[in-house]
């Protein structure tokens, strides 16, 4: 059987958002609802949490996740992509004689997130060879009407030659839902991330928001209510 990590990255450092990743989420920290989903999936032989916080990682080991290191500081400051904290991890872990076939990376900030997406990417990874598959949603407005504000306070369209086109009458486009990322370790990108060797695990979009300021928590706590009540 092939092995499965899950690395979930949580630095302690956020600034809109004072220590987000565990700030209390309807009742518990934003961290433990993408820890527990990874733990429902039963996907993985080993679920970590990469961090440069003592705190945080407190936290994540009493929601079940492993902390075999903490992230140094040259992997922790704002300008530190996912890429290089991934990878730190799998070496790290190899360097311990522990090699994986397929990784996810999880989010720390993903209440919404669902086993059965993540159980959906691996099975459709898994028979491909492609070497990512990662959560998406449709954008709610078609982009080829979207425009920009200019210094003069004036608009200018992004496709000027789709002004007259009717809404539907335009290709659906869709974004990146921040929320997983499996990768097939034994596979290697020939694009960009959202490329050809990409497969896109689309979800609605009510179950995909952002969690970036302030702004966005509120409308995610709204959200969340509004799904534990059945409103969607």
């Amino acid at each position: 059987m092939p092995k499965a990590i899950a690395v979930i990255p949580a630095r302690g450092g956020s600034k809109r958002i004072p220590r987000k990743n565990i700030k209390f989420f309807h009742g518990k920290p934003l961290i433990a609802y993408s820890i527990e989903a990874a733990k429902r999936s039963n996907l993985f032989d080993k679920i970590i949490v990469s961090t440069d916080d003592e705190e945080i990682a407190n936290i994540a080991k009493e929601y079940g996740a492993q902390i075999p290191f903490l992230r140094p500081k040259e992997l922790s400051d704002d300008f530190t992509g996912t890429a290089d904290v991934v990878s730190h991890a799998i070496n790290f872990l190899k360097k311990q004689g522990e090699e994986y076939d397929f990784c996810c990376t999880i989010y720390a900030t993903a209440p919404f997130l669902e086993e059965k997406y993540l159980k959906l990417g691996f099975k459709k990874l898994m028979s491909s060879d492609a070497h990512q598959a990662f959560s998406v949603t449709s954008m709610p407005f078609p982009i080829f009407r979207t425009f920009k504000i200019t210094k003069d306070n004036r608009c200018e369209m992004f496709f000027p030659e789709y002004h007259q086109t009717r809404s539907q009458d335009l290709e659906e486009a869709y974004q990146d839902a921040g929320q997983f990322y499996w990768e097939n370790l034994h596979n290697s990108f020939t694009q960009s991330g959202f490329g050809k060797d990409s497969i896109p695990i689309v979800l609605p979009r009510y179950l995909v928001q952002d969690i970036d300021t302030l702004e966005d928590w509120e409308r995610a706590e709204y959200m969340y209510e509004a799904i534990k009540r059945g409103k969607f």
